[in-house]
């Protein structure tokens, strides 16, 4: 019997450094969260992503977290 998928917040990079930090800033700002290998539903130029749950509380959260130190490639919400 398999997992069920879930919602999902994924949040993809430019670099693999740019994935290192956000992930060492949202553990920092005690952001929910992890780092799994890119979605082939997402084109981008690292193969690492920050999934997150879903949801405007989440998403803020990750944006403050990160804010002025680096952007995002794309923010995408999957089934996961």
């Amino acid at each position: 019997m398999g997992r069920g998928r879930t919602a999902r917040t994924v949040v993809a990079f430019a670099s693999t450094f740019d994935a290192m930090e956000a992930e060492r800033l949202c553990r920092e700002a005690g952001v929910e969260g992890r780092i799994i290998p890119l979605p082939v539903e997402i084109t981008a130029e690292c193969g690492l992503a920050w999934s997150m749950p879903p949801g405007d509380d989440a998403r803020a959260a990750f944006d403050r977290a990160v804010a002025g130190h680096l952007v995002p490639e794309g923010i995408y919400r999957l089934m996961l």
